[in-house]
């Protein structure tokens, strides 16, 4: 579904990413694992379209996308959430959910009402103004938000992210029962979160690749423990 092959993207002259691959099957949570500052925004950044890639290829769908904008890769079916967590302040939770389903151009499994359901915080506080929601509660609107796009892949940037760890188990279980409808690639520093909710993981390190196997091999790696994953 998603294929990045040997992708080389640059901040001016700094080299940022060299020679990242990676692939996401449909059906799969993979997440890319790495400290602060190894490349993982920037590898959301490249596959959406922010930062196109210098060099290498990013084929989604079976159709080569590298460095169409992200509003053509929105077309296409996928969908981006940043790290920062982007609302209407305004605007009712229920009302930043509306616009979203308003906006999409692409028909879908999901709904508002639908959305709640699966999001029993956010129903909890659908009359609440965006504005005035914790941090975390704003991760899961922005989450959710992202989903009424009705994407093939969602990419997700750091999630966890300060939040609070009774937010984080929300995460948790939102993830595991959207995996069953959209793939995800999910870049993520809290490696034992990431790894529950993935099938597949990538450890990236200086803008590299160092490691790739299944949720059960990366934490039995004693070398990723240690130099990459602190576990």
């Amino acid at each position: 579904m998603l294929e990045v092959k040997g992708i080389h993207t640059y901040y001016g002259d700094s080299h940022v990413l060299q020679g990242v691959s990676l692939e996401v099957h449909k059906g799969e949570v993979v997440c890319l694992l790495g400290r602060n500052g190894a490349g993982k925004t920037t590898t959301m950044k490249s596959i959406i379209g922010l930062v196109p890639p210098r060099q290498g290829t990013i084929i989604f769908m079976g159709e080569e996308t590298t460095g169409l904008p992200p509003y053509k890769m929105v077309w296409k079916g996928m969908a981006y959430v940043p790290e920062d967590r982007r609302v209407f302040p305004d605007l009712t939770v229920e009302e930043n959910l509306e616009v979203a389903q308003i906006a999409s151009k692409r028909e879908g499994i999901w709904s508002v009402q639908g959305i709640l359901e699966v999001f029993p915080m956010l129903d909890r506080l659908r009359h609440r103004k965006a504005g005035n929601l914790s941090g975390g509660e704003q991760q899961l609107l922005v989450i959710a938000r992202a989903l009424l796009a009705n994407p093939y892949v969602l990419l997700l940037d750091e999630p966890c992210e300060g939040l609070a760890p009774i937010i984080v188990e929300e995460l948790e279980k939102v993830i595991l029962e959207i995996r069953q409808e959209v793939t995800i690639l999910l870049a993520e520093q809290n490696a034992p979160f990431a790894l529950r909710v993935s099938h597949r993981g990538y450890v990236i390190e200086k803008g590299q690749i160092k490691f790739q196997g299944t949720r059960e091999e990366l934490p039995s790696n004693e070398e990723v423990q240690s130099r990459y994953l602190a576990l």
